[in-house]
C-alpha cells in the first residue's frame, strides 16, 4: 500500500463506532506501520453511531477526493418501527408519543413511498451535525434548546418496501448526498397519519464500492501491519515533511 500517495480503504462499521473511530484506527494503523507521528486521514461521509454498513476512509493525497467520494448516490436498508416518535427520530432517544397503528396496511405503505420518489425537501434532524450560526445542531439539541433547520432539496431515486407488519417496515433506499434516514422515517409516518422512528440502519453501498468491497472493522489494523508498503518517487525528497500528510 502506498499510504504517502493515497490509499482509499472501505470498512464495514459496526455498531457503535463513530464516523471517527473509523479514521482513528486506520490513522493509528498507520503510523505504527510508517513509524511517524502524524498523518492526514479523512473519511467520505458521516455513519452514525447507531448505523452500520460501508465507510470510506481515504489516507495521505486521497484525501483530496473526500468529496469526490463522498459526492456519490447512497444505498441504506433501513428498518422503521410505526406508532411512535422519538425527539432524535432513532433509538438515540426515549420515545415521546404513540400513535395508533390499525389503520396502516401494506398497501398504505407501498402507495405513501411512492410519495417520497424523486426530488423531495426534507428538514434534517435536530440532532445532526448540521449548523446553526456555528455551532452544531445536536449540542444545542442535547442542551435541550430550541433548534430550527430549513429543507433541503435532496433525491430519492429508489425507495422499495423490503418487509411489512403492523408495528415495523423494513425498506430499501437510495438517495442523494445529504439524506437523512431518520427524517426520512419521521416523513413517513407523518404521511401514513402515525408516528415512526428508525430503529436499525445499514448503509450497503456508496457510488460504486458496496459492502461485499469492505474490509471486517476487527482486521482493518492488521491488514494494514501486514500490507507491503510501497512510497511515491519522490519520498526520499519529501521524507522530513511526510508527518504531515
Amino acid at each position: 500500500m502506498d499510504f504517502v500517495s493515497g490509499e482509499i480503504i472501505c470498512i464495514d462499521k459496526p455498531l457503535g463506532w463513530t464516523s471517527f473511530d473509523a479514521v482513528k484506527r486506520v490513522r493509528g494503523a498507520i503510523l505504527r506501520r510508517l513509524k511517524v507521528k502524524k498523518f492526514k486521514v479523512g473519511h467520505a461521509g458521516t455513519l452514525d453511531p447507531l448505523a452500520t454498513g460501508v465507510m470510506i476512509v481515504a489516507t495521505g493525497r486521497a484525501t483530496r477526493r473526500i468529496e469526490e467520494l463522498q459526492a456519490g448516490v447512497k444505498e441504506y436498508i433501513a428498518t422503521v418501527a410505526l406508532g411512535a416518535t422519538t425527539p432524535s427520530f432513532d433509538l438515540e432517544t426515549q420515545i415521546d408519543a404513540t400513535y395508533p397503528t390499525a389503520h396502516i396496511t401494506r398497501k398504505l405503505v407501498e402507495d405513501t413511498l411512492k410519495a417520497f420518489h424523486g426530488p423531495i425537501e426534507q428538514i434534517p434532524p435536530a440532532y445532526s451535525a448540521c449548523k446553526i450560526e456555528g455551532q452544531r445542531a445536536y449540542d444545542l439539541a442535547r442542551k435541550g434548546e430550541s433548534v430550527e433547520l430549513k429543507p433541503k432539496l435532496l433525491v430519492i431515486d429508489e425507495i422499495e418496501l423490503l418487509e411489512y407488519s403492523p408495528s415495523e417496515i423494513k425498506i430499501r433506499v437510495v438517495c442523494s448526498k445529504g439524506t437523512y434516514i431518520r427524517a426520512l422515517a419521521r416523513d413517513i409516518g407523518v404521511a401514513l397519519g402515525s408516528g415512526a422512528h428508525l430503529t436499525a440502519l445499514r448503509r450497503t453501498r456508496v457510488g460504486d464500492i458496496n459492502i461485499a468491497d469492505c474490509l471486517p472493522p476487527d482486521r482493518v489494523a492488521s491488514i494494514i501491519a501486514e500490507a507491503p508498503v510501497e512510497f511515491p518517487d519522490d519520498y526520499l525528497q519529501q521524507s522530513n515533511t511526510i508527518s504531515q500528510l
